[in-house]
């Protein structure tokens, strides 16, 4: 483990003969640019009373990328040396040719700072660590004498980039990322059930690893389980459903977001494709996709081409106003990126992808959206979930929920799996409440088979006529 920083110009590369190949990979390109990364990564999972893994790994590397038109040359690799350089470059020009196209401008220069760049790997030592998932571990079984296994992990990782670009034009940023999951089994009679909590940051570990915030998640992992206990089958049917405010924004992320991404719209395989500046949900509802938030998960300073990240909005009180873009796309579509272009590594080239998405409240109670329900579904956890970009369609599982008849939250629900379309359920939303949450910092993003962090959020939402499927006959 080192604390030096990543400058890779001042010890595997010289600036200017990398900024000549470089030049020589874009000769005729419309955009390109040299993307230089370092990534550390520490993660500790104790499982059922003792450590069952521990792990560190670390990767250095570079990719260079030359774009024309629609096409992309990207070549990359783990050693970042002259002559790795020049390969790629033979690559990169493979997609150029001899086109006589021209540099489009660089990114807008921003000196925003939104988290720290110290390195959370190292803001705990290793004894430390294990000695939070012990406590947490023994803090979870004293809590219920039905809790019969506990997993606990801490997860911290360090990237550091750089971006080159032809013009000489040259950006780093130092992105810290730390999370805490536990997860706690319970068993009654011999029935077992299952509760899940967690999150983090752009942060520190020192918050963390503070009792106060472990033992909050601890207690909301409890909670879950001994909520999904007493659940009975859900119901199945079509119903009206009320989503509860922050993670339940997964929904609006996987429905709604990846259909807004500009490269699915420039191709005309979303949903949302053409229907720009026409009304695509109900009135009162905005959607932004928002970058610029300090210290959350799907944060970033610039994007992975060096665009400054930002507060987008897509969908502005029901009109579809905005797409979220990277360079390529918002050039071809004719408009201005808007710092979405996103890479998991420098194995890959960026495409547009979300940061935080979420939907803006309203004016409601959330107790009178609630009140509303005379046979429906109040749900307020979610897992998994599965969407069609070309339709929009989803299936989500719900990881807790609740059955609500003439008003009244009634027993919890297992099984309830939400069905639906996104554009058919941004139009039946009905009502806002005024609690407008972000999610606790534990969303991942997977596009094309590439994974990026991101923040989902949304309030109490009121959404008429979702299929629900179950076990039960409503």
């Amino acid at each position: 483990m080192t604390d030096t920083p990543f400058r890779p110009f001042d010890s595997l590369l010289d600036r200017d003969t990398a900024l000549s190949h470089l030049q020589e990979a874009t000769r005729g390109a419309d955009d390109g640019e040299l993307f230089l990364e370092r990534h550390r990564s520490e993660g500790l999972l104790f499982d059922d009373g003792r450590v069952k893994t521990a792990s560190y790994d670390a990767s250095e590397g570079f990719g260079l990328r030359a774009v024309r038109g629609e096409v992309t040359g990207y070549a990359h690799s783990s050693e970042v040396n002259d002559a790795a350089l020049m390969r790629a470059v033979e690559t990169a020009r493979l997609a150029v040719g001899e086109g006589g196209g021209s540099l489009a401008d660089a990114p807008a220069r921003t000196n925003r700072r939104l988290y720290t760049d110290a390195d959370p790997i190292a803001g705990a030592s290793f004894p430390v660590k294990l000695e939070t998932l012990r406590e947490i571990d023994a803090f979870a079984r004293d809590l219920d004498a039905r809790v019969v296994q506990v997993s606990a992990s801490i997860a911290a990782s360090l990237q550091e980039v750089t971006i080159l670009r032809p013009d000489g034009t040259e950006v780093s940023d130092t992105r810290p990322m730390t999370r805490v999951n536990v997860s706690i089994i319970v068993d009654d009679q011999g029935r077992r059930e299952q509760g899940s909590a967690g999150g983090g940051g752009r942060v520190g570990l020192d918050g963390m690893l503070d009792p106060a915030d472990w033992q909050a998640k601890t207690r909301e992992a409890l909670r879950i389980a001994l909520v999904n206990l007493r659940a009975e089958p859900a119901p199945a049917g079509v119903m009206d459903v009320v989503l509860g405010p922050g993670w339940p924004g997964i929904l609006l992320h996987e429905a709604i977001g990846h259909g807004l991404e500009g490269d699915f719209n420039r191709k005309g395989s979303s949903a949302f494709a053409g229907l720009m500046g026409q009304r695509i949900a109900a009135p009162g509802v905005t959607v932004l996709d928002d970058g610029t938030i300090p210290d959350r998960r799907g944060s970033i300073t610039f994007d992975d081409e060096g665009t400054p990240s930002g507060k987008n909005v897509l969908i502005e009180d029901g009109i579809l106003v905005g797409y979220m873009h990277d360079r390529q796309n918002a050039r071809l579509m004719g408009v201005a990126p808007t710092g979405n272009g996103r890479r998991e590594s420098y194995a890959h080239a960026p495409m547009p992808r979300m940061t935080n998405t979420y939907m803006l409240g309203g004016e409601a109670e959330p107790g009178d959206l609630v009140a509303e329900l005379k046979d429906g579904i109040y749900a307020v956890g979610f897992g998994g979930g599965q969407v069609d970009i070309t339709n929009g369609k989803f299936v989500f599982s719900c990881t807790e929920a609740y059955r609500v008849k003439n008003g009244k939250i009634g027993a919890p629900v297992k099984g309830a799996t939400l069905i639906g379309d996104g554009a058919t359920a941004l139009n039946q939303i009905r009502a806002l409440g005024n609690d407008m949450a972000l999610d606790p910092g534990m969303g991942n993003c997977g596009k094309q088979g590439q994974w990026v962090p991101v923040g989902v959020g949304q309030p109490t939402v009121l959404i008429g006529g979702l299929t629900v499927g179950g076990s039960a006959t409503s």
